[in-house]
């Protein structure tokens, strides 16, 4: 059996989990309108494998999301991961942080669009099939009303910026599914054993959070 602890700490939702062969059996998480990752994350790790029953030594591997998202957030959760890691001398690996929030959308047609919050109209976005196929990779972009004017089929919004965006997106196959609003460990499961079984995993000592900060930054204000 594959014991596999999951961590999702890229945005407000503090979030863990272990998966036996990629089937999540308990996962705690608590999303605050302050992040309180720092206090609570290793707290959600000692209990959640206190609860499983099993031992950190029966973890075969950790799995921590990579990104996009709160640069703190993502710094405390690659942290805790290669601290486990290294201790443990088990493999780490890396998912994206937006196909686990796409993943949490569980729809038969169509494609899913999950959109992170980054500050005024500005979002990190990416386009998954229904099945959950890559089909846009991750773009930092600016949402108006000509976003994704161009597609026909049914899109699936899922993030935390359904309440900023759908004031332009108002296209009548645009669905915002509201109750989706942060990815979750619990999300990270299935993807985070498909990767283990391929032997798709990163380096300990060098891997590093994939935060686009070039998006963030701006050019100066004239005087």
């Amino acid at each position: 059996m594959s014991f596999i602890l999951n961590i999702e700490t890229a945005t407000k939702n503090c979030s863990v989990s272990i998966a036996k062969n990629g089937e999540t059996i308990i996962c705690k998480e608590i999303a605050e309108e302050g992040y309180s990752h720092a206090e609570k994350l290793h707290v959600f790790i000692e209990e959640i494998i206190a609860k499983s029953g099993i031992s950190v030594h029966d973890l075969v591997a950790v799995a921590v999301s990579q990104g996009p998202g709160s640069y703190t957030g993502l710094r405390i959760g690659v942290s805790a991961a290669k601290g486990l890691c290294f201790a443990l001398n088990i493999p780490l690996i890396a998912v994206d942080t937006l196909q686990t929030l796409a993943s949490q959308a569980k729809v038969s047609e169509g494609k899913i669009i999950p959109m992170l919050d980054a500050r005024r109209m500005e979002v990190y976005s990416a386009i998954f099939s229904a099945e959950l196929k890559t089909e846009r990779a991750i773009l930092a972009e600016v949402i108006d009303e000509n976003s994704f004017k161009d597609f026909t089929e049914i899109l699936y919004f899922v993030g935390d910026c359904a309440e900023k965006c759908k004031t332009v997106l108002t296209k009548g196959n645009f669905v915002f599914l509201e109750n989706i609003k942060y990815p979750s460990a619990d999300g990270m499961s299935k993807i985070s054993y498909d990767k283990y079984q391929k032997s798709d995993t990163v380096d300990v000592a060098y891997f590093e959070p994939y935060y686009l900060k070039d998006f963030m930054i701006t050019a100066p204000k004239k005087q």
